[in-house]
């Protein structure tokens, strides 16, 4: 457990208030086997159940009974075939006491106690689940087909859980500056290693084995591509090729679940060319802007929409865009080149709460999500607040069958200039990213040491560390 026993006691005691009534239902993970039950994945944890409950151990449940300030841990001990196998753990009852909590019972037992609390007409609280496992248990214990749990899911206990874990507390923000600085060390050894002729694979996995080094895991799959302008290019065992870009998108997870997140693109030959430094340093600039203008109290939607903005002005100055940059923006036209959001919320989940729903983490009655493309895939566009952890990932793409698609339709034609758009196909992808903390009265990067992101200081990086 990261955390003393008070703190779990404190957040579960925190959640009560916020949801007043009923029984709370918060379901820990169970093993996933790759292709047969004994080959599992490491195992993880849901997050939820870990911020409530800490316990890392597969195969547990947690029922917290608001209205008669009764809590349990559900799960089975182990038997001693199990031990031999995969030696002794805590006890149930251990584990309980560890982080707080009164009563435990098999999990033969569930069923009973939520079959208790709704003859007295408790109302049943849980979570959407993502699991099938856990949507199955789900079915059984309240008769909910899969298909309608997440409508289903308690938004009372959404909203509740979203308040608690968004803002994050200083043992918590310590936590992601170690994950920042295993990030550190695999960005910038990605640096090292990318040259012409090692494969994507290769980085990919020499950089993944690093946070395996470390006891932990990649908080996503790592993505590294030559071709940059897929937003999600996972690594193939292709070679790098001379005068090329390589996108590198990794972050590490700490053993506690606390999440990095950083992007960076390097030149393959070690310097950019010209054309790739011109679009290079607008992304810089966004990125750079949106650490300046971020703090509580700031739609986040605003600061997307202002690099944006930023974004079509230097595209137009290039050639590349036309027209009146707040009528383009309006409409989405810079979308062609920017598909995706500024950034969002990270904590234990490198998309922090996702699973949760998007429209409730990143949105409220103020701030609703937009339909318009790219706009769309903003996953955060609320009011920042003192705490929330958010990445800042601005990036250019040349994406070929968008922007055949988007010629062909004569989307915001008054806006991009197709012709020129054609030398720009074989261009790849640029994205630059960071993790920042919210604070008093403005951000700061999380990590103690900065990966090079300046174009000169990248150079400077690759002229002195590759071999």
């Amino acid at each position: 457990m990261l955390f003393d026993k008070q703190t779990y006691v404190a957040r579960r005691n925190d959640l009560k208030k916020k949801v007043g009534n009923g029984i709370i239902l918060i379901f820990g993970n169970n093993d996933a086997p790759y292709n047969y039950p004994a080959n599992v994945y490491k195992f993880r944890q849901d997050s939820c159940f870990l911020y409530y409950f800490g316990q890392h151990r597969d195969g547990l449940a947690g029922i917290i009974d608001i209205d008669n300030n009764r809590e349990y841990l559900i799960g089975n001990d182990i038997d001693i075939e199990d031990i031999v196998w995969y030696g002794s753990v805590n006890s149930v009852r251990d584990m309980a006491d560890e982080c707080g909590v009164e009563f435990t019972a098999p999990m033969s037992d569930l069923q009973k106690l939520v079959d208790q609390a709704k003859a007295k007409g408790q109302k049943i609280h849980f979570l959407p689940p993502y699991r099938h496992d856990i949507q199955i248990q789900i079915m059984d214990l309240l008769g909910i087909h899969p298909s309608r749990q997440r409508e289903e899911a308690s938004l009372s206990l959404i909203k509740a859980v979203i308040d608690q874990r968004a803002v994050k507390s200083d043992a918590e923000i310590a936590e992601i500056e170690r994950a920042c600085a295993i990030g550190y060390e695999m960005h910038t050894t990605a640096m090292k290693l990318c040259r012409p002729g090692i494969t994507e694979q290769e980085i990919a996995g020499t950089i993944s084995g690093i946070a395996a080094s470390k006891g932990c895991m990649v908080s996503f799959p790592s993505i590294l591509s030559m071709h940059g302008e897929i937003l999600h290019g996972y690594p193939y065992p292709r070679p790098l090729e001379e005068g090329r870009l390589m996108l590198c998108d990794a972050g590490a997870e700490t053993n506690e679940n606390y999440c990095s997140d950083h992007t960076r693109t390097t030149p393959i030959s070690g310097k950019f060319t010209q054309k790739q430094r011109d679009i290079y340093d607008i992304v810089v600039e966004c990125h750079d802007h949106a650490i300046q203008v971020a703090k509580p109290g700031v739609k986040w939607l605003d600061v997307h929409l202002s690099i944006a903005t930023i974004m079509t002005e230097r595209l137009k100055a290039l050639g590349l865009m036309k027209g009146n940059v707040d009528e383009a923006v309006a409409n989405g036209a810079h979308a062609l080149f920017m598909p995706h959001g500024l950034g969002h919320m990270m904590g234990m989940d490198v998309h922090d709460m996702e699973g949760l729903g998007q429209q409730y983490v990143g949105y409220d009655d103020e701030v609703r999500p937009s339909s318009q493309f790219g706009l769309a895939s903003l996953r955060c566009g609320r009011r920042l607040q003192k705490g929330w952890v958010m990445t800042d990932e601005p990036g250019i793409y040349f994406i070929p069958d968008l922007i055949d698609d988007w010629k062909s339709k004569g989307i915001n034609k008054d806006f991009i200039n197709f012709e020129v758009l054609e030398s720009y196909k074989d261009f790849g992808g640029i994205r630059i990213e960071d993790d920042l903390l919210i604070t008093e009265d403005g951000c700061r990067f999380l990590g103690k040491d900065r990966i090079p992101y300046h174009a000169a200081d990248v150079e400077e990086y690759l002229a002195k560390n590759r071999g």
